[in-house]
């Protein structure tokens, strides 16, 4: 027979769920509150700024006006969708209780594979942070 191996490296994706704190809270809602300033501004300059090419378009010749609104109506359509994505996320943040987890962006980690592991056990990882800090691994 060949070199059979025994064991093997995996990257498997790891669930971080923080224990949602004041702290926590008022960070997640700080960093709402920008970005919906950010979509805002991106909005009135967009609506500004289309008004302008649309008047443009206009002295040259009509024939573009159309697909240049239907242009900006798609942007605009698009920061809408974020916008009430955004709004949507701070209700819920606003429900949740201080001591609730909250699923944030997953991360990986390298997991030593051996011939007769648990593959449910390997999948199932989970950290669980509070205010920076680690305070358990779950499986």
């Amino acid at each position: 027979g060949g070199t059979e191996m025994d064991e093997m490296q995996i990257l498997v994706p790891v669930t971080v769920k923080s224990k949602l704190t004041e702290t926590l809270k008022n960070t997640l809602m700080n960093e709402i509150d920008q970005n919906l300033c950010r979509v805002e501004h991106h909005l009135s300059s967009l609506e500004f700024e289309a008004n302008g090419k649309i008047a443009e378009q206009a002295k040259l010749n009509m024939q573009g006006v159309a697909s240049l609104r239907a242009q900006f109506e798609q942007q605009k359509f698009q920061m809408t969708q974020v916008k009430e994505k955004l709004l949507a996320d701070k209700e819920h943040l606003n429900k949740l209780t201080i001591g609730a987890e909250i699923v944030r962006p997953s991360m990986t980690r390298v997991v030593t594979l051996r011939v007769g592991d648990d593959m449910n056990q390997v999948l199932a990882g989970e950290i669980l942070v509070e205010d920076g800090k680690v305070v358990a691994f779950r499986n």
